[in-house]
């Protein structure tokens, strides 16, 4: 990646300290050094950065504020606080786990998407640092980098076909076989409800299937929502609600992402990728309120809202992935705003039919700091999705709890048997934060590939 180089004449020191370390610090420190940081009133508190000057007023040092240990946002400001081009090396001893975090974390914060308005200026780079497992850390970055590429198109050039063609490449890539759905295909496949919410689109409804790894391998299963764009179909959403919805797809740019990820870094198991992508748009053979789909699984389906379209396109994709009776399936979507009402935007919602399963995302959550929090698939609620015409509702029809009624439908697609977790995610950083821009994000990724790797690693 443009954001490392391997050596360097001259590079500046980036120090990261704590709070007792940095009396340790200023105890080595020059006269000059530790006067400007006492007239900074740096104290190292969480996310500050201090840059100290060299003698020529250049860049001498960079102190980093870090808490009891090396965390992945650590160094995530300083791509974008540093002047263009300057050249960074980390200074002390780090173990491979505080190195790959604060490596990744400069990664992150390197990020710019830059399709439509080119960024000339040369990003600042650190020197690998040497304990750090490199390929590790570019294998993660570059995926991230990807996934919010993705999210941040705009949906005029991010539609079904480029979506799809996106999990083309990685499979290009990495040797893994894709087969692609369009259009009437999808009917004459069985995947009805896939085809009925992206039919009223001039760009038609897609479905891409990747299959990699060795097939005696554990089968990890992951299915990403990708509306590319969401007008909410005939209940039609207003102006407001519609600004930000290039981000439907955040649940497949999510589920690619993790996908690259297990890829690159050659995990030992037997990977499927299903995304179903589609626009929701309005036109005369848009579909309505109150249709009914009978979909892939042969549950017929009544369609309380146009704009609960997320879960229509999901089911079918469900359907198909638990024939396979796959170790582990994982489902991502931005899915309700009652997930976001629940826990705002930053800390994805999600479900499981798994205790172990939802024990083990917990503690990865907590090893990556990539949080996550479980909502329950409460029972009591199932009878909200009853329909007098259809096997089940695609929505309650009672007020609230809209995440987990969202949950309880898609579960009626996952049999009992199946390890299965559905993450709702924002797919979107309201502000900027280290390592986090402003823009299109993919959520709970890390936190997903550490607990792959614990479960099925070799």
């Amino acid at each position: 990646m443009r954001c490392f180089v391997d050596a360097a004449e001259y590079a500046v020191a980036i120090v990261p300290v704590t709070r007792e370390g940095l009396d340790q610090w200023l105890d080595k420190a020059t006269g000059p050094q530790a006067r400007w940081v006492r007239e900074h009133d740096f104290e190292a508190s969480p996310a500050r950065h201090l840059v100290i000057p060299d003698e020529d007023g250049g860049i001498g040092t960079v102190l980093v504020a870090m808490t009891d240990h090396a965390r992945t946002y650590t160094l995530g400001d300083l791509p974008r606080a540093l002047p263009k081009g300057t050249v960074c090396h980390l200074e002390g001893h780090f173990e491979t786990g505080p190195a790959n975090a604060l490596a990744l974390g400069w990664a992150l914060g390197c990020y710019r998407f830059d399709r439509y308005r080119k960024d000339e200026s040369e990003t600042p780079k650190l020197i690998s640092p040497a304990t750090a497992t490199m390929d590790r850390v570019i294998a993660m970055a570059e995926a991230i980098h990807l996934g919010r590429d993705l999210i941040n198109t705009p949906a005029e050039d991010m539609g079904p076909a480029e979506l799809t063609g996106a999990v083309a490449d990685l499979g290009d890539r990495f040797g893994a076989d894709v087969r692609l759905l369009e259009g009437n295909e999808l009917l004459e496949h069985n995947y009805p409800a896939i085809h009925a919410v992206g039919r009223a689109s001039h760009r038609e409804p897609r479905l891409a299937d990747l299959v990699w790894g060795d097939p005696g391998a554990p089968k990890v299963t992951l299915v990403g929502k990708g509306v590319v764009f969401d007008s909410g179909g005939l209940d039609l959403k207003p102006a407001a609600g519609m600004k930000m919805m290039k981000k439907d797809m955040g649940g497949a740019a999510s589920a690619i992402t993790l996908a690259s990820m297990i890829m690159a870094l050659n995990l030992p198991v037997r990977l499927r990728l299903l995304i179903p992508a589609v626009e929701n748009s309005v036109a005369g053979n848009a579909y309505r309120p109150l249709d009914v789909i009978t979909t892939r699984s042969g549950l017929t389906i009544e369609i309380g809202n146009t704009d609960a379209e997320g879960r229509v396109i999901l089911c079918d994709a469900l359907a198909e992935a638990v024939t396979e009776k796959p170790d582990l399936l994982v489902d991502m979507a931005t899915l309700t705003g009652a997930a976001r009402v629940a826990l705002g935007p930053d800390v994805p919602v999600f479900f499981s039919n798994d205790d172990d399963l939802a024990t083990a995302i917990h503690e990865a959550a907590e090893r990556t700091e990539d949080d996550v929090w479980r909502l329950p698939l409460w029972p009591g609620y199932r009878k909200m999705l009853d329909s007098d015409v259809a096997d089940l509702s695609t929505t309650g029809s009672g007020p609230g709890a809209g995440a987990i009624t969202a949950a309880l439908f898609l579960e009626r697609f996952v049999r009992d048997s199946i390890s299965w977790a559905h993450f709702d995610i924002m797919g979107w950083n309201l502000n900027g934060k280290p390592g986090r821009p402003k823009g299109g994000e993919v959520m709970a990724v890390r936190a997903l590939l550490d607990m792959i790797e614990r479960r099925f690693g070799s």
